[in-house]
């Protein structure tokens, strides 16, 4: 299952996610889901790439999830 757009995205990635992490979140999801095609984890593995990519330019902090550079 592709995710088209945020909107999309399950309800609480959109209320925990600032709008570019929810970008970084689906197009990672949606790159990774059809690159494991035909596995039996597909969708588990797409949502573990994901979350691994919004933590690569984002950190959750007691404020919420901030760009990585930004805290300070």
């Amino acid at each position: 299952m592709r995710y088209e757009r945020n909107v999309d995205l399950p309800e609480n990635l959109q209320r925990l996610l600032p709008e570019h992490a929810q970008d970084i979140y689906r197009e990672a999801f949606n790159h990774a889901y059809a690159a494991h095609v035909g596995e039996i984890r597909q969708e588990e593995a797409a949502h573990s790439i994901a979350w691994a990519a919004v933590k690569w330019s984002y950190i959750k902090t007691s404020a919420g999830w901030v760009r990585r550079g930004e805290i300070g």
